[in-house]
């Protein structure tokens, strides 16, 4: 179950459709931010053993993504460049607190849930994209499965390191102030 204090915008579909080339290059963008995420928490917690083969493992998977929408540009003749970086996740972790242990819980429950926002708007991005693009309707569909469980796979993280309770507490809060960031935020992006 997605950890979402609110859906995305019905309309949000159908800008995507009409953005698709500047939406498949910010996911591809993003796919190589959630693997580099992975990645720098190994460096900046090597004493927490709970979180290196779990994480070491997502950023296997992110970088496999990567890849796979940068197959997705070229299929397309989209060419993979340099992009204005979205204000969603510098937005969003504004509501991570700086004192550790702190910054670690906000830091996994960020990250917990743009997964969540991104498996749901890949299922509704291949919703979307039956009868207008199949195969790249059924690549979404595909995503689907993987973006949830990394969103579990953090939301699991972080359970392991904190009380049930403060993870509870947190994760309300800091998805609460994620669905009013996106609740701003007009882009055709993949968190736009």
């Amino acid at each position: 179950m997605l950890r979402l204090a609110a859906p995305t915008d019905p309309a949000w579909p159908a800008r995507a459709l009409a953005h698709l080339d500047e939406l498949l290059l910010d996911h591809a963008h993003l796919e190589k931010k959630a693997a580099g995420t992975a990645v720098a928490l190994l460096f900046r917690y090597p004493e927490r053993r709970e979180l290196q083969e779990p994480l070491a493992r997502l950023a296997r998977e992110e970088l496999a993504h990567f890849e796979a929408v940068l197959g997705q540009l070229a299929r397309r003749g989209i060419a993979f460049g340099r992009q204005r970086a979205g204000s969603y996740a510098g937005r969003l972790h504004r509501a991570v607190r700086v004192p550790e242990p702190e910054r670690l819980l906000d830091t996994l429950l960020v990250a917990a849930l743009i997964e969540a926002r991104s498996c749901e708007r890949f299922g509704l991005l291949a919703a979307a994209l039956r009868g207008v693009d199949d195969e790249l309707g059924g690549f979404y569909e595909d995503l689907l499965a993987s973006e949830a469980r990394h969103h579990a796979d953090y939301l699991a993280l972080a359970r392991a390191g904190f009380p049930a309770r403060d993870v509870r507490v947190r994760l309300d809060a800091v998805a609460r102030h994620e669905a009013a960031v996106l609740a701003e935020l007009c882009e055709p992006r993949v968190h736009g």
